[in-house]
């Protein structure tokens, strides 16, 4: 429990304003009264920390405070406090602010405090990274008395802005409601269980609670269904009653497990009446304020299983006199903005849904078949309305101008990446064949040409491949495999990244207001944390505030086949901050652009689909516009489908999970070859790279040995051999445990500890920390003669 004191210098601060970056006391402008020589208010405290990450030791904060003699000592005190509150944790010999929630944020308002104020947790939160903060939720009675304040409940989900906590006893954060995302339902899921003419509902989720089903309320459900029911609270005694309302299929199936995470992350999947109408009855697309461009062979270039086409490319030498050696590459993609209009029930739905969302056994998407498979997809052979940008290039990948177009167009092929490569390659097919002179090699063409200004600006390349499961008809695991990294892939994927930059710089230029595909460059504390483990392998990275993608490359490719390069680039990407929608431009640092806006999906992603509107409402293109309602909303919108595509993310992360688990469930006692891919305090994360799987060795399972948890090397060693694991390590693991409901393995290590640097096994003989900062954690003594 937090410790209480009298002492002024520990009450909350008011009037906090914000601080400049890498301020020095003296610039904490708005804060409490700063007097040189006296312990500092809790909030100045705080902030001065969070912006000077590189100088804040106790020593750093004496000497930029001015403390002697006792101050120092009360100085000590609260940082003890605040460090007991959550709001502090120590690194090595530093002092750094625990990992930041986001500004706006997803809650599940879970509980209440003694005080019957509400309490959330973040929706998300990395399974590596601890418990998920506390959030008390401000509910102001002025709002909810005039009716504009949106009121919120225990169960709900909402989203919120987030805000440091000054109060020293409670929870780390405070929250202001946005929105009521989603009400407490009243139907749950879990897995149906016969007992006797009745039966109980199992829970999926750790959190809930078993249900109780009357014989006459059990439906076509069967022992081992995952099922929709409605919950009925009957009486304050009992287990809570429930009707089974739908059978989604057997959990013996792996086509349910997708299910789960759709029902768990309330991800809506069913399109309502209205909205399916909605896009019966839409037609084709006038030629109205359109080009006809149905001549021109633009092609489509997607995975082979790809139902929905929403980009085509197509490419030819710039013949101006004044960009000798240029080329003109043109980028058309569906015009959604024509069929999904404002105020419309598809534009509710699609901004309820953010984004679609991508499943191994399925697709929930953002709008109707009709609309996003049909109307919108750009068919083969087929007229379809399109917004597309004609781009010129110099010879040396710089790009000249641009100008946008309403068009309609008509598809000349459509192929897909393995097709388009075998026929550069040498191995065109009977389709490819005659596109090889006229589109195909004129694209490559243009790649190399884009290629050059990529290379020049070098963006962010970290080498993380991603692997793919193949599902057998049944919805079974087939494989997991890592697809090959084509120029086809590139090529599509740096010509899109074009036009996206070229939609951010029409719409600057209109002084439109649009969302930006946002992303910061990473925190001055996560740097920090970065240099810390490079120093370990004996890399460096710079300091300061002007740091830029470059320079993780130049590390990368130190790192580039060493026994460590995989470690390095799942340390650099962990240092990196999460992109996100905003309507405030502070550029793209991984591909480190000045300007960018997501323009080329808008049939999966609404970013896209508005960022559509203002262009053809800026350029004055005809019907479909962005409203000033739109505008007025863009900073809402932006928070809502960024917090829903970490929804979508976490999702289709835990199908995966799920999938991988059911499928090695009955390869229990079986070995395996792995990688460490996670130290915590608790214990290791292993990685399968043969299955993409990701299951946990506790720390009390590796041995008789106390293990030392050392953050900076990103190893646990043992305090007595000096034998542990480190952060990349190959080593051989036992399957012990599988739980495909949660997604869950558990393994037992088989290999031995390799030898740990010193630096991790120095330690007080307190037994708490050592003089690196590596805390020491006791492992459970297993009985002699277990591992």
């Amino acid at each position: 429990m937090a410790r209480h004191s009298n002492d002024r210098s520990a009450r909350p601060a008011k009037g906090a304003a914000r601080l400049q970056a890498k301020a020095g006391p003296s610039a904490l402008e708005g804060e409490d009264p700063i007097i040189h020589g006296a312990v500092p208010s809790r909030a100045v405290l705080l902030r001065y920390i969070e912006l000077n990450p590189d100088k804040a030791s106790k020593r750093d904060l004496y000497k930029a405070f001015g403390l002697k003699g006792e101050t120092r000592i009360e100085l000590k005190a609260l940082l003890r406090d605040l460090e007991q509150d959550g709001m502090l944790e120590k690194r090595r010999k530093s002092l750094s602010r625990p990992g930041a929630l986001p500004p706006v944020t997803v809650l599940d308002i879970t509980t209440r405090d003694i005080d019957g104020e509400l309490i959330g947790r973040p929706a998300e939160w990395p399974e590596d990274a601890g418990v998920a903060p506390a959030v008390s939720i401000r509910q102001s009675s002025v709002g909810k008395a005039k009716g504009k304040a949106p009121v919120g409940g225990l169960g709900d989900r909402v989203l919120a802005k987030i805000f440091p906590a000054t109060d020293r006893g409670g929870p780390a954060y405070t929250a202001r409601i946005i929105k009521v995302l989603d009400k407490r339902r009243n139907n749950a899921i879990g897995v149906f269980r016969s007992q006797g003419a009745g039966g109980r509902i199992m829970p999926i989720d750790k959190r809930g609670e078993e249900l109780e089903v009357d014989a006459d309320f059990i439906g076509d459900a069967k022992d081992g269904d995952l099922v929709e029911v409605d919950v009925a609270r009957l009486g304050r005694f009992g287990l809570p009653r429930a009707q089974v309302k739908a059978v989604i299929g057997s959990v013996a199936s792996e086509k349910a497990i997708s299910m789960i995470a759709i029902y768990a992350h309330g991800i809506p999947h069913v399109f309502p009446d209205a909205v399916l109408r909605e896009a019966d009855a839409a037609g084709p697309a006038t030629m109205a304020k359109r080009e006809d461009w149905r001549t021109l062979p633009l092609i489509t270039i997607d995975p082979a299983d790809a139902k929905d086409h929403d980009d085509a490319v197509y490419a030819e030498p710039d013949t101006s006199p004044d960009n000798l050696g240029g080329v003109i590459v043109t980028v058309a993609i569906a015009d959604v903005s024509w069929y999904v209009r404002p105020r419309s029930s598809l534009n509710t739905e699609a901004l309820k849904r953010g984004n679609s969302v991508y499943f191994p056994d399925r697709v929930v998407p953002m709008l109707p078949e009709r609309i996003s498979n049909d109307l919108c997809s750009l068919k083969e052979g087929v007229d379809r309305p399109a917004l597309a940008v004609r781009m010129r290039f110099s010879h040396e990948g710089r790009k000249a101008g641009h100008t946008f177009h309403r068009v309609m167009m008509k598809s000349a092929a459509k192929l897909s990446y393995n097709q388009a490569q075998a026929a550069i390659d040498g191995q065109p097919d009977e389709k490819t064949g005659p596109l090889l002179e006229p589109i195909l090699k004129p694209l490559w063409a243009a790649y190399d040409i884009l290629k050059r200004g990529r290379d020049r600006r070098q963006p962010l390349e970290l080498n993380m491949p991603e692997r793919k499961i193949l599902l057998k008809p049944d919805g079974t695991v087939d494989r997991v495999f890592v697809p090959d990294r084509l120029d086809a892939h590139k090529l599509i994927e740096e010509m899109m990244i074009q036009a996206n930059v070229a939609a951010a710089e029409t719409l600057e230029t209109k002084k439109q207001p649009l969302i930006y595909r946002a992303h910061d460059a990473p925190s001055l504390a996560k740097q920090e944390v970065l240099r810390e483990f490079l120093a370990t392998l004996e890399l460096s990275l710079i300091k300061g505030g002007n740091i830029r993608a470059n320079h993780f490359n130049g590390i990368l490719q130190k790192a580039e086949g060493k026994a460590f390069e995989v470690m390095v680039n799942e340390m650099v990407l962990r240092s990196q901050s999460q992109a996100v929608y905003s309507p405030e431009n502070i550029g793209h640092f991984g591909l480190n652009l000045l300007k960018y806006a997501h323009f080329t999906s808008p049939i999966r992603r609404y970013a896209d689909l508005i960022v559509h509107r203002a262009l053809v409402g800026s350029l004055g293109l005809g019907e479909g516009g962005i409203t000033p309602e739109e505008e007025a909303a863009l900073d809402d919108i932006a928070a809502e489908i960024s917090t829903f595509e970490r929804r979508a993310m976490a999702a289709e992360r835990e199908t995966v999970d799920r999938l991988i688990a059911h499928h090695l469930h009955g390869r229990i006692g079986e070995e395996f070859d792995g990688r460490v891919s996670g130290v915590t305090k608790a214990g290791l994360f292993i990685s399968l790279p043969d299955y993409g799987a990701d299951g946990f060795v506790p720390i009390s399972t590796l041995g008789r040995d106390y293990f030392i948890y050392d953050e900076a090397h990103q190893a646990l060693s043992g305090e007595k051999t000096g034998l542990g694991y480190r952060l990349g390590d190959t080593v051989r693991v036992k399957l012990v445990e599988a739980v495909p409901l949660a997604g869950a393995l558990r393994f037992e290590m088989v290999s031995d500890g390799r030898q740990m640097p010193t630096a991790t096994r120095s330690f007080h003989k307190s037994g708490r920390r050592d003089r690196s900062g590596a805390r020491k954690t006791p492992g459970t003594r297993p009985p002699r003669g277990k591992r």
